[in-house]
């Protein structure tokens, strides 16, 4: 088994328990459980910020009425994160292994309003960046602070789609050799010219549904990892919301390592060059 696939069955298997302790250690009935696992929450015990479940993530990030905010190293972030969260440097002088995001930066992104409502995450069950940095801020008097501890394993593992920034990409690109790159723009667009090794998944051929359209063909020729579903798969395109739609579509047939470009085919082009 493969690094990444034992992380994601880890932390599968940590929500799983985190149900049990639900209903067991919190004295809930079955009815009072969480209905679906995107309802979980890690829920672990001694915790003074509060979590928040991938349900709730996921209406927080399409309302975009809340800060969140990715605890991670920024190259961390920038090769793939949920999209809509933010990302800010270090705390000063804290080795990699204890890391913690730098509480004055957030101070400056939300304007010094230590009101603001925030939600932090991080590597997921097993990462302890974000409980730190949850910490950081209570003590610096911030009044509204989440986590949503499942965090980035659970996300691409329900089925979630990430986001890469140009310095991810270029990163990816140079350092990354299985990385799969889909160009989502048409036929006639790619074959004027695309990424070295980019593989065409049209936007117009991508149907509603699962196992259907041009997935499913690409499945069947090659164009998609099928002997290894772990593998890092970044969508370009023209358009975002083309191209964020073809990632989740890849998203949705089990590939759990789906990030796409919000930037031009034009600016992922230019990443390549000498």
């Amino acid at each position: 088994m493969l690094p990444c696939e034992r992380g994601v069955r880890s932390a599968l298997n940590a929500l799983a328990l985190a149900i049990g302790t639900l209903v067991v250690a919190a004295g809930l009935s079955v009815a009072q459980a969480p209905a679906t696992i995107q309802q979980a929450i890690l829920n672990e015990p001694n915790q003074r910020s509060t979590e928040v479940s991938t349900e709730e993530l996921t209406q927080i990030l399409a309302a975009r009425t809340v800060a969140v905010f990715d605890a991670r190293p920024f190259r961390e972030f920038a090769v793939s994160h949920i999209p809509g969260a933010r990302n800010v440097g270090a705390k000063p002088g804290v080795p990699m292994s204890d890391y913690v995001s730098d509480v004055v930066e957030i101070g400056r992104t939300v304007g010094g309003d230590k009101k603001t409502p925030m939600i932090l995450y991080c590597n997921g069950p097993y990462c302890g960046k974000s409980k730190r940095l949850a910490e950081e801020l209570l003590a610096a008097g911030y009044t509204n602070v989440r986590r949503y501890q499942l965090g980035m394993p659970v996300w691409r593992a329900l089925g979630g789609v990430c986001q890469i920034e140009a310095e991810g990409l270029r990163y990816v690109l140079q350092q990354d050799r299985t990385a799969v790159v889909i160009d989502a723009r048409e036929p006639e667009q790619f074959r004027e010219g695309t990424l070295p090794g980019a593989r065409n998944i049209p936007r117009s051929l991508v149907l509603e549904g699962k196992d259907v359209g041009e997935i499913k063909r690409a499945k069947d020729d090659g164009r998609l990892p099928m002997e290894d579903h772990n593998t890092r798969i970044i969508v370009i395109g023209s358009e975002t919301a083309a191209t964020r739609y073809v990632a989740q579509a890849i998203a949705h047939e089990a590939f759990h390592n789906v990030a796409f470009f919000a930037g031009t085919f034009t600016e992922a082009r230019a990443l390549v060059r000498p």
